[in-house]
């Protein structure tokens, strides 16, 4: 058969695999893939998805089976909020254009049941991923993820079926990838090369001789490679424990700020000491609060989070924004219309303050944020009365 320039063909021992690059908001993605499909009649159609994202694109009622305080209780609200930033991202981009993210994948799905092809998830599940990307990233590399993800809800360009088509094309994603290389080589390594030796992997492992790879056209070339190499998975989906800085500065600080005030209470005066401790409840609790401020967190919430700052600062299992995150669940207890109105409210930055789901979220974040700048900050100003 000619096909496009997307569809790449593999031998590999004895199988045959057809590798589809495409873009995930692109219509003529999905004609390609039911196409190809419909004609090749493999015996394995893999795609690019997790189980999770695949249970998420096929339950349209996802959201509404949402525990938000597990979320903010297991710490993994930062986690909840870069996988919403970046479905708004692609849903904004779809609306454009007409057409679902992930449109291709689904169509992938249906035609393989329609031509009686097994069903393979390739993907890695994207709780791993996010994690091992979180746990390599330095700290002031998560602010600056962070940041860029906020500043991505400001962002409303609009782009050209031509543009997306492009997205296609290797020259203009070898380019990305070598950008993204270069600002992150760590973030690449594990968001993209990671994912293309797990895929390549699970692929290989695919039962059948003749195959169709359903996957976004950046891991196609990565992908190539990666089919002529050994993986191991287990070692691919392994979290790896916080790095032995993270761990120090998480319990170092706390307990340097206590060697301080006690430092201070056994040499200097009176007077010092109770100033050292104003200034570190002063200063922690407020930046704490105005981050919770910031979020539009009830008024109960800000007053919680300038209450708790002081304290969760100096105990490393516990954090500022999770305490706040939970007053704030509890006094404003997300709706069943919030829960439906989720994937819409996304799509837009004043959906995220107005949604309770999407606003505890930012609670929990701005608070931490606050908290964390407020703890050097604090920690400074109590030292400089020494």
């Amino acid at each position: 058969m000619n096909y496009s320039g997307n569809v790449h063909e593999i031998s590999f021992d004895e199988k045959q695999i057809l590798l589809i690059g495409t873009a995930h908001i692109s219509q003529s993605s999905v004609d390609e893939v039911n196409s190809v499909i419909d004609q090749e009649k493999p015996d394995t159609v893999c795609i690019e998805l997790c189980s999770s994202r695949h249970q998420a694109m096929l339950d349209k009622d996802q959201w509404k089976n949402m525990d938000i305080y597990k979320v903010v209780r297991e710490g993994k609200s930062f986690l909840l909020f870069a996988n919403l930033i970046m479905t708004a991202f692609q849903k904004r981009l779809g609306s454009q254009l007409g057409v679902k993210p992930g449109a291709e994948m689904l169509e992938a799905v249906n035609a393989a049941e329609r031509v009686g092809a097994e069903l393979i998830l390739v993907d890695r599940d994207v709780k791993i991923t996010l994690q091992r990307t979180w746990r390599g990233m330095t700290f002031w590399g998560r602010m600056k993820v962070l940041s860029q993800l906020l500043a991505s809800l400001f962002v409303r360009e609009e782009i050209s079926k031509e543009e997306i088509e492009k997205l296609k094309e290797s020259d203009a994603l070898s380019e990305a990838m070598q950008m993204l290389a270069e600002q992150s080589p760590e973030m690449k390594r594990i968001l993209i090369d990671e994912r293309d030796q797990f895929m390549a992997e699970k692929i290989k492992l695919a039962q059948g001789k003749r195959i169709v790879a359903v996957v976004g056209a950046g891991h196609v070339k990565g992908l190539t490679a990666e089919l002529e190499r050994e993986h191991n998975l287990a070692e691919l989906e392994t979290v790896p424990p916080p790095g032995k800085i993270g761990t120090w500065l998480k319990w170092g600080i706390p307990a340097l700020i206590m060697g301080l005030v006690a430092y201070g209470f056994f040499t200097v005066e009176t007077d010092v000491s109770i100033e050292m401790i104003q200034r570190w409840f002063l200063i922690n609790g407020s930046l704490s609060a105005l981050g919770t401020a910031l979020a539009f967190g009830h008024p109960i919430t800000i007053v919680t989070a300038f209450v708790a700052a002081p304290f969760t600062s100096l105990n490393p299992a516990v954090a500022a924004g999770w305490v706040a995150g939970l007053v704030e669940a509890f006094i404003r207890k997300p709706q069943v219309r919030d829960f439906e109105s989720l994937a819409d409210d996304i799509t837009h930055l004043r959906g995220f303050w107005q949604n309770k789901i999407t606003r505890i979220l930012l609670v929990v974040m701005f608070a931490n944020l606050g908290s964390a700048i407020g703890t050097f900050v604090g920690g400074f100003a109590i030292a400089s009365l020494l």
